[in-house]
């Protein structure tokens, strides 16, 4: 019999069930439901709304139900939702007084606190997991402060920078996510239950008392909203989709830096794939499975934006549909940042061909600017002599460090001989030396700022 059944005539229709249920994935919150239900139980022993021995044997049999879940004794099956589920299972082990747990509560405060609980735990995971990805990324930075490899925009080479600076860019944007997921953890931290239904509850509570048994940082005050929140949901996802699009960056950039026409880096055989066909291939399926499942998060994170859209106050039954994204949604992501944080721990670098490639292009084009606009000529006039050489050196299919002070001169008089040490690709990228910038002083400047901000949290 259902929770709710008494004031129905007949029993929902077997089809109606099957749609209605939701213990098939809401099983997941089984600890996150027991502990709830201890709480609110010994509250309601202590406020004297029930008698100390009825919250005893209440607890006594929760913890029961618990560790027979969790060694396997007892199979999570056969009920409406995993609150129906542990109330059913209660009153079968201590008889009628199991249904006073239910007393001062109503299943929508008490899914809310649930799923409060759970996400906190989950946003808990991923801040560890974060934290293990920055270390990681901090490791390969001290490793690469002498490289120099080629900077890119529009995917055309640009300018040469340090390849710590490289990492320490990618981590600049999980430090964000982290930040984001720490703001998200606090947010999601208040606790609904004690809001019952939608209106709050006529018996004498202690909310405080709940709050320190769960572990809460404060209270709703408002019980309409604290039934029908889940802000805290889509904000998880969102965080969750930012993290998800710096990985799938950090993929391309590894599918690309592998390929045989660039040759940067060297995913290990461990973490690669062949081809049923082709014997030469090894083909980066991790990377490309990371990027492919960011769509699968994004996914998510719009369905529960349009789950939230047009729900009028209070308690709507769609927010059922929370549940399935969000279980996905940290699965994704703990599996993608796990098995990322692992194949980068395992790459190899060529520095020499990186050095190459980072002085391919004309990428010290701007250093020409530079030293003529460092000797009083108006850069834009500077950015327009500098042109005319590299239209030189396409012609005369040279570069840069291939041409003599006089083919310099040539162009304008005002050249020196210093200028060729300009165009050296090292050079160029040591240049660089202002805050954030691609020297290896600032690199390491950098790195040091990122492990400080990273002892934080």
């Amino acid at each position: 019999m259902k929770l709710w059944q008494g004031r129905f005539e007949t029993s929902l229709s077997a089809d109606a069930d099957a749609f209605n249920e939701s213990l098939s994935f809401d099983k997941k919150l089984y600890k996150a439901d027991i502990t709830a239900s201890v709480a609110h139980a010994t509250m309601l022993g202590e406020c004297g709304i029930i008698e100390k021995e009825e919250a005893e044997a209440i607890i006594n049999g929760l913890n029961g139900v618990l560790a027979d879940i969790e060694s396997g004794a007892l199979a999570v099956e056969n009920a409406e939702d995993i609150h129906s589920f542990t109330e059913s299972e209660l009153v079968a082990r201590i008889g009628q007084v199991g249904k006073k747990l239910h007393t001062a509560r109503s299943r929508n405060d008490q899914v809310a606190t649930d799923m409060r609980l759970y996400a906190r735990e989950s946003a808990d995971r991923a801040i560890r997991l974060l934290k293990d990805l920055l270390q990681t990324l901090c490791d390969l930075s001290r490793k690469n402060l002498n490289t120099v490899m080629p900077g890119f925009t529009h995917l055309r080479k640009a300018q040469p920078i340090n390849g710590a600076q490289y990492f320490n860019a990618y981590a600049e944007m999980f430090l964000r996510d982290l930040d984001r997921f720490c703001a998200c953890r606090n947010r999601m931290n208040v606790m609904p239950l004690g809001s019952a239904a939608l209106a709050g509850t006529s018996y004498p509570i202690d909310r405080e008392r709940t709050k320190s048994l769960l572990g809460f940082a404060e209270i709703s005050q408002n019980s309409l909203d604290a039934v029908s929140d889940r802000d805290f949901i889509a904000e998880y996802c969102f965080c969750a989709s930012l993290v998800m699009a710096h990985l799938s960056r950090l993929c391309e950039d590894t599918i690309l830096y592998t390929s045989d026409e660039y040759g940067f880096w060297v995913i290990p055989d461990e973490y690669s794939t062949g081809s049923s066909i082709m014997p030469q291939k090894k083909n980066p399926d991790l990377p490309e499975l990371v990027r492919g499942k960011t769509g699968r998060v994004y996914g998510h994170l719009t369905a529960i934006l349009t789950v939230l859209k047009g729900l009028p106050l209070a308690y709507n039954k769609d927010l059922q549909e929370d549940k399935e994204a969000f279980f996905d949604t940290e699965n994704t992501l703990f599996s993608c940042l796990a098995i990322y944080t692992a194949l980068l721990q395992k790459l190899k670098f060529d520095p020499e061909r990186m050095l190459e490639a980072a002085g391919e292009g004309y990428s010290t084009a701007t250093d020409i600017a530079d030293y003529l606009a460092k000797k009083g000529i108006p850069f834009r006039d500077a950015h327009a002599i500098t042109g005319k050489i590299v239209r030189y050196c396409i012609e005369q299919n040279k570069p840069f460090t291939a041409l003599s002070a006089e083919e310099f001169r040539a162009v304008d008089e005002r050249f020196e001989q210093d200028v060729l040490a300009c165009v050296a690709t090292r050079n160029s990228a040591e240049a660089r030396d202002s805050v954030g910038g691609s020297s290896r002083s600032a690199a390491e400047k950098g790195l040091l700022a990122l492990e400080r901000r990273l002892k934080n949290y």
